[in-house]
């Protein structure tokens, strides 16, 4: 049975995430309170032949927060049954909340304790931050939008895991932040840019006329060696520390031609290993 343990910031997308799961086949139970969740489990697994091969169950830092201490060692005896657990946990920058908060017009769970937003989303996150260090899968949502983290869960917990490595790489501009779930980031601004050509400003990294700009540079080819040696050099070495997920991010300044180029170029030449499943994002690309 895989059992998939959703949690995380409120407005950060559970509710999203729950929902793709469900899409993708699991049987989905929100806003389940912590001291449930093993006599759940045991139902389901007691039963012969099991009702549900996928279940996912989501859990929010009201239902946590009297129980957050068994937390660690609920997962854990989790973890020494039959089960494949994988604990989930979504957050997104303050100021990303707020403004989703602002939009919708719908209350924070904390601020009905007289709290204001700022300190209700501060408390959420100081009774989750035992939750977090116990995730497999963190996932930011300050940049993504609700069709892009569909996809994400859809990509990162609904595919079947094996042992391969899932490499993420993802292009981005310094101008809109730093993706805050990288493992490494490689900045490629100093690269020549097709934004200055206004032939070519209009245009992505993916046209064949800022490809073959970039391509005639031989320091944007070298870039783009040294980048996938590393890659390929490092990356068994978070499979042999039981880490099924790498995240590579390249930025440039508006994520719009370099960073995009780059990253398009290093997925061709990772797509052919065998040991790597590997995914593609444009965090910032328009055009």
């Amino acid at each position: 049975m895989k059992l998939v343990v959703v949690s995380g910031l409120s407005g950060s997308g559970k509710t999203v995430a729950i929902n793709t799961l469900e899409d993708n086949d699991f049987y989905c139970i929100d806003n389940m309170p912590l001291n449930m969740l093993p006599v759940c489990i045991e139902q389901f697994t007691a039963t012969s032949p099991v009702p549900y091969e996928k279940i996912a169950i989501g859990v929010d830092a009201r239902n946590v927060s009297q129980d957050i201490h068994a937390f660690p060692n609920i997962i854990k005896e989790f973890r020494q049954q039959d089960i494949d657990l994988e604990l989930v946990y979504l957050e997104a920058s303050d100021q990303t909340l707020i403004q989703r908060y602002n939009e919708t017009g719908r209350k924070h769970p904390f601020t009905q304790k007289g709290l204001s937003l700022i300190d209700a989303i501060q408390t959420e996150k100081q009774i989750l931050s035992e939750v977090v260090l116990l995730a497999d899968v963190c996932i930011d949502t300050t940049s993504t939008n609700v069709r892009q983290l569909r996809s994400v869960i859809t990509d990162r917990v609904c595919r079947n895991r094996s042992a391969t490595l899932t490499l993420l790489l993802q292009s981005f501009g310094f101008k809109y932040s730093v993706p805050n779930d990288s493992n490494y980031v490689f900045d490629v601004r100093f690269l020549p840019n097709p934004y200055w050509e206004q032939h070519l400003r209009s245009l992505s990294g993916k046209h064949p006329e800022v490809i073959d700009y970039l391509q005639s540079h031989e320091e944007v080819r070298q870039m783009i060696a040294s980048i996938g040696d590393f890659i390929e050099y490092w990356a068994p070495h978070f499979s042999r520390e039981s880490r099924n997920y790498l995240s590579v991010s390249i930025g440039c300044t508006g994520g719009q031609h370099r960073s995009v180029h780059i990253t398009e170029f290093l997925a061709d030449r990772f797509r052919t290993s065998a040991d790597m499943h590997v995914l593609v994002r444009h965090r910032d690309l328009k055009y």
